[in-house]
């Protein structure tokens, strides 16, 4: 399986996420943001970071980077897409997923683990959740606040759209483990094709047991699993 890691200026996990494809097995290639065209891949990743230095609203610019027009190509044909933290404000700066990231409730810059629910195991990400559906991962964001109208939220609900959830670490659902505002909890969400997946957790700082733990090992898994 192939990938390509999109590197901003700004961006500061592009790194870390190629040392995660590559653990699992992914061939990854780093194409910077100013070229037109990807190369052979079977899956995008816009990685975590400053891109632009969060100038306009964090991922605006970005989103009008000469490679996006690609991206979105790659991604109206079928191809699959990740977009962690930064990644996922890029994917919703350029209309690949619905919704807004506002600012933290408490208007502060959050950098914690957080227990997350994983309520959508049905897609190329999080197959290898089934056995295991209340992870940890950590988070590191200042605009992680999901956002939408009464409509666009019973959309994602009644569609099981709504990947992660924030919970407590006995995965129970509610207002004190959400750590940014969040409506419902959101914590990830998925395209309607179920190829576009941005979340705010970051699973390329928890591969490793010595580290950091090892739950977000299992979204490269599945990933790697779903081409082979």
């Amino acid at each position: 399986m192939n990938s390509s890691v999109i590197v901003f200026p700004g961006s500061n996990c592009d790194r870390d996420i190629a040392v995660a494809l590559t653990k699992f097995k992914i061939k990854n290639q780093m194409v910077w943001h100013d070229e037109s065209t990807l190369p052979k891949t079977d899956l995008v990743v816009l990685p975590g970071g400053f891109s632009y230095g969060d100038y306009l609203r964090s991922g605006c610019i970005a989103s009008k980077s000469k490679i996006i027009n690609d991206v979105i190509k790659h991604a109206k044909n079928g191809g699959l897409v990740l977009g962690v933290c930064n990644g996922f404000q890029i994917l919703i700066e350029t209309g690949l997923l619905p919704g807004v990231l506002l600012r933290n409730k408490k208007l502060k810059f959050l950098s914690q683990n957080v227990h997350l629910k994983v309520l959508n195991t049905d897609n190329s990400f999080c197959s290898d959740y089934k056995k295991k559906d209340v992870i940890e991962l950590p988070i590191a964001h200042n605009e992680g606040n999901y956002f939408a109208n009464n409509d666009l939220i019973k959309k994602l609900e009644d569609n099981n759209l709504i990947v992660f959830k924030y919970c407590n670490k006995e995965g129970s659902i509610e207002d004190s483990a959400n750590p940014n505002g969040s409506l419902n909890n959101i914590a990830g969400v998925i395209s309607e094709n179920k190829n576009i997946l941005g979340m705010m957790p970051h699973p390329e700082r928890s591969i490793d047991p010595i580290l950091s733990g090892e739950d977000g090992s299992l979204l490269f898994k599945s990933v790697f699993n779903h081409k082979n």
